[in-house]
């Protein structure tokens, strides 16, 4: 192979040598360590090997990087494709000169939102809280972009809510059936999400309908064709289009794809072939709910039919599934949450599924938001992804008396970045009946990344609903946690998946060792683990076309932080 592009599907990044990615790798590897949680999971790790080993794995990706069958190209994941530093907001608004006082003695919430809202009329700023302890007694909601909520640290900045979701909105049941609260998978007490759905969202709950929570209305009829769109590769950057007239360099498009009446979409999702043509698809009703799959994503250029996206395509694109780029619930973005602690009133954790909404914080419908610097405690489900994409999590912490679920992403939430991120072990023992998942990713989600984690208890939780190109990296874990995931969700893993240098304290294999369970999958430099309490089993029989390297031996790995390595090796 030359030394020149290595993209070979077509529409790849230019300029990405073979020389530059093997050579990255030996930079990545030098052990460049962060602060927080990265550098609390680095101390408690073994030291890395003095060289380290370059895995076959990661020299093929070298050749296909966006086309790889086992590693998903995850180099431009999170905010702004990745961006190290936030935008900063000139325009500054005190919660103080709006009402709010510190002390935790009078409700600060409505002061807070009328900050926010002056931020949003304004056509955005920062909403600055200063140190001290704020009560707040109704939810704190961001709903326009380029707002941001921004704490003095969260050590110093504290928000202590005094309700829960249920308490404040109503009850809000599961769209199918029974008692269970979805509160256990939504909402927060600080919610970024667009006005527009935020309104529809509470309307429908208070009428105790089901809403709707992705980017095409409540129906999934709101949403109107801009153009059909012609079959390409996964991996390419360019697409032709057939009326390019609506499509605007730096607008935010859905790309749209529906299965077909022979789940072909599902089955590409999960690799192809033998196991997946078998698999009975049919009565998977509640995976079936979450397609057509949605994928928003920014043009970059329109040249003719010629259409250049911000990413590459993280699927095929095929005429038999009604490719079109859409309309969508107005995005939010350019908005984010710093440096502050979240405290909820302290609470036994609720029976599994009944959670009252003691929640941390949600991104909803968000496109390049962040978190950055927040620590949230005695929450019920602690930071939230719900059909949010391209969005950074950074430098967060779960505490307290123990979370249902400490992060979520679901809906088809797609390309977001949760780094340096610690669960703590929780303060108080768990009450009987309840349930603890850990980083949990479902419902069509792609191309996520948790990186540099310190998990003190929990498990990486593919909570079934297919979801497919994901990758967790550089991660110490204690694996306490289980999987969920009703069986008409359907698999627990799609195609892709990539378990990169995971350190696991207890040896429990369940959820960590994915090379027997997860179809075209990469478990590389894994710390040695044994199968007990919870045994997973493949959803898909046959070959899974699996790869398995540096078994028992993480922090040999070179490069160590799969996500670094790639984000260091873009153009």
């Amino acid at each position: 192979m030359s030394e020149g592009n290595v993209n070979e599907s077509g529409g790849g990044f230019p300029g990405i040598t073979r020389r530059k990615l093997l050579g990255g790798a030996a930079v990545v590897a030098a052990g460049v360590v962060g602060s927080g949680a990265a550098a609390t999971a680095a101390a408690s790790a073994p030291a890395p090997a003095p060289h380290g080993e370059i895995p076959r794995l990661w020299r093929e990706f070298a050749h296909t990087p966006y086309t790889h069958p086992q590693i998903p190209y995850v180099g431009r994941a999170g905010y702004r494709g990745g961006a190290t530093r936030f935008a900063r907001r000139p325009l500054v608004f005190d919660v103080r000169a709006f009402g709010a006082s510190a002390g935790g003695t009078t409700d600060s919430a409505p002061a807070i939102n009328r900050a926010i809202a002056a931020a949003g009329r304004a056509g955005g700023g920062t909403v600055s809280i200063p140190p001290g302890t704020f009560r707040i007694d109704d939810v704190i909601r961001v709903g326009h972009s380029n707002v941001v909520l921004r704490g003095a640290g969260s050590g110093r900045t504290r928000l202590y809510a005094t309700r829960n979701l249920t308490e404040l909105i109503g009850v809000y049941g599961s769209r199918y059936g029974g008692d269970k609260s979805s509160w256990s998978w939504a909402g927060g007490l600080i919610w970024l999400a667009p006005e527009a759905r935020w309104d529809s969202l509470v309307a429908a709950i208070r009428a105790r309908a089901w809403p709707f929570e992705g980017w095409t209305g409540n129906r999934r009829d709101e949403w109107r064709p801009l153009t059909s769109v012609a079959p390409a590769r996964q991996g390419s950057r360019t697409v032709t289009v057939a009326r390019p007239a609506e499509l605007r360099p730096g607008s935010l498009v859905l790309l749209r794809l529906a299965d077909d009446p022979g789940h072909t979409l599902l089955e590409h999702m999960a690799g192809g072939g033998p196991g997946p043509e078998a698999y009975y698809w049919d009565d998977k009703t509640k995976l079936t709910s979450y397609v057509p799959y949605e994928w928003p994503v920014r043009i970059t250029r329109v040249h003719g039919r010629t259409v250049t996206l911000e990413r590459p395509l993280p699927l095929d694109v095929r005429p038999e599934w009604d490719p079109q780029f859409t309309t969508h619930v107005p995005e939010l973005t350019g908005s984010g949450v710093e440096g502050l602690t979240l405290e909820a009133v302290e609470t036994p954790q609720q029976q599994h599924l009944l959670d009252k909404g003691h929640n941390g914080v949600v991104l909803q419908c968000a496109y390049d938001c962040w978190v950055d610097d927040v620590t949230v405690r005695h929450v019920d489900n602690g930071f939230g992804l719900v059909a949010a994409s391209a969005c950074t999590l950074r430098g967060t912490r779960v505490a307290g008396r123990g979370s249902h679920h400490p992060y979520f992403c679901r809906e088809g939430s797609h390309d977001n970045l949760i780094e340096d991120f610690t669960i703590e072990e929780r303060t108080t023992p768990a009450p009987s009946n309840t349930q603890l998942h850990g980083i949990n990713v479902e419902g069509l989600s792609s191309y996520n990344v948790w990186s540099r984690g310190d998990m003190r208890m929990g498990t990486f939780d593919s909570h079934r609903g297919l979801p497919f190109a994901n990758v967790r990296t550089d991660i110490t874990v204690n694996n306490t946690g289980r999987h969920g995931g009703d069986a008409s969700a359907g698999p627990l893993f799609g195609a892709r998946f990539a378990h990169w240098n995971i350190r696991v304290t207890n040896g429990r294999a369940g959820l960590m060792k994915i090379d027997a369970l997860a179809p075209y999958s990469a478990t590389v430099g894994i710390g040695e683990v044994t199968e007990f309490d919870q045994i997973d089993v493949p959803d898909f029989a046959g070959d899974l076309h699996t790869r398995l390297e540096m078994y028992g031996r993480p922090d040999a790995v070179r490069p160590r932080n799969l996500y670094d390595a790639q984000r260091e090796l873009r153009p």
